[in-house]
């Protein structure tokens, strides 16, 4: 079967980072990656594929083993260098079967089956003379090559890595797969479009459907948010009662049961975050799921991701009033201001004194005979943006998070999170839809996209910062 795609083998010597390269530039974690030597054995595909169409296909392979020896045999064929890749194939067919060159044969078949070279090496240990050997085999192939540093640990001898490899490879690029981003990938795609001539529109293609996969990644964040923000804010719970009034324990399970239905669902949508972002083998501690134990109900996660009192006390004051057995229940029992009051002073003091508060309990079924327990739907207008924080926080370090990392997964925290991404003028337009979810009010479709809308420029600007 032809090959349509751009094919790239990542080559070079054992444990200088090739796995983690494919990794990130595959978006794909289930690449073996170990610090030990030889845990590639054999080559394997690891294609980039958006709506059933292949952008581009990495190939992960052993490292050199024996490139002396490989070296040794190929000069003993004195050809033109337009012949060189037929000795190479030679090489191949006569030592086919032979395990003490696996590791050659498993990353020389690939290349000589059209695959372009991307050789890896690790500039945080000084360049040395053995490795002229295996560049001098990759020359051998014919195959358009570039090279990418690779910086494993802090010590750099990039100024003598790049000296010697801008003499067998046509490109030399740095390139740290634990850190990259879309910006430097799509540089990186660039530099691979440059490499060959019958490259260059497969390539460009390949770009341009890469940048419409990541858009749509954050179109389908933003729609997995939004119904997380409705969902938790209109969410109802509800208990059965023994008997006509409720008793204080009734009362407290049925805030336990309505906090645990929150909680689910917020660690429900941070899988499917972790699914559209490709990250399905992330490995991660408890404390990741609770932004290191910082529970959704708690005041760390309240001074983190939530507002302030000044921010609630305008925020109220510009979203009107609360009315009823809502201003009773923000003001947390407190009857300072009647329940028929309006205005912006009601709306302002009622999201000051309901800092604490979640929902009114109320018993129902009166008329009915069934008597049950209702909480909900989220009266605090703090916890709209405590869970939208949290939420948005957790997409953003998945987002940009590298397939090629491999440690426990665990976010860490950072105060100033909030200024990134929130300001007056936003706090007041998802005000207005926060209010209108808490409502129990029918929500057309448009308005949902609408808000979808708002959350789609926030994650623009804190994943492609």
């Amino acid at each position: 079967m032809i090959k349509t795609h751009p094919r790239f083998a990542v080559v070079g010597h054992p444990n200088k980072g090739k796995s983690s390269i494919v990794s990130a530039l595959a978006l794909d974690d289930t690449v073996q990656i170990s610090d030990t030597p030889g845990t590639t054995s054999k080559q394997r595909s690891f294609p980039l594929q958006v709506d059933g169409k292949i952008l581009y296909e990495l190939i992960d392979t052993p490292g050199f083993q024996r490139a002396r020896r490989v070296l040794a045999w190929l000069e003993k064929h004195d050809v033109s260098a337009d012949k060189k890749h037929e000795v190479v194939q030679m090489f191949i067919t006569e030592h086919r079967g032979d395990s003490q060159f696996n590791d050659e044969l498993e990353l020389l078949e690939p290349i000589m089956e059209g695959a372009g070279i991307i050789y890896v090496v690790d500039a945080s240990k000084p360049y040395g003379k053995e490795y002229e050997a295996e560049m001098e085999v990759l020359r051998w192939t014919g195959q358009p090559s570039m090279a990418l540093i690779n910086h494993i640990e802090e010590t750099d001898y990039s100024i003598e890595w790049k000296r010697a490899l801008g003499q067998y490879f046509k490109m030399v690029r740095t390139f740290n797969p634990m850190t990259t981003n879309i910006e430097q990938h799509v540089s990186i795609l660039e530099s691979m479009a440059q490499l060959k001539e019958e490259w260059i529109a497969p390539v460009k293609e390949s770009i341009t459907l890469f940048n419409r996969y990541q858009e749509q990644r954050i179109q389908e964040s933003s729609q997995v948010i939004t119904q997380l923000i409705y969902d938790a804010l209109s969410h109802i719970e509800e208990l059965s009662l023994s008997e006509e009034e409720a008793s204080m324990d009734e009362k407290e399970r049925i805030e336990e049961q309505y906090k645990q239905y929150l909680r689910k669902l917020e660690v429900a949508t941070q899988k499917k975050i972790e699914k559209i972002w490709n990250h399905n083998n992330l490995q991660k501690k408890q404390t990741f799921l609770t932004f290191q134990n910082l529970d959704l109900f708690s005041e760390e996660s309240a001074s983190v991701f939530g507002l302030t009192r000044k921010e609630l006390l305008i925020t109220g004051a510009t979203s009107g009033a609360i009315t009823g057995a809502g201003i009773d229940l923000l003001f947390a029992g407190h009857t300072l201001l009647l329940g028929g009051a309006i205005g912006a002073l009601v709306g302002g003091a009622g999201a000051y004194f309901g800092f604490n508060e979640l929902s009114e309990i109320k018993v129902m079924g009166q008329l009915l005979g069934r008597h049950y327990l209702q909480m909900g739907p989220m009266k605090n207008r703090n916890f709209s943006y405590i869970i939208l924080g949290r939420v948005l926080f957790h997409t953003s370090s998945i987002a940009t998070r590298s397939h090629a990392i491999r440690s426990v997964a665990e976010l860490s925290m950072e105060h100033a999170f909030k200024e990134k991404w929130l300001d007056d003028s936003l706090r007041t337009s998802l005000e207005k839809y926060h209010k209108k979810f808490r409502s129990l009010d029918e929500i057309s479709n448009e308005t949902l996209k609408e808000y979808e809308s708002l959350i789609k420029n926030v994650l623009y600007k804190l994943i492609s910062h």
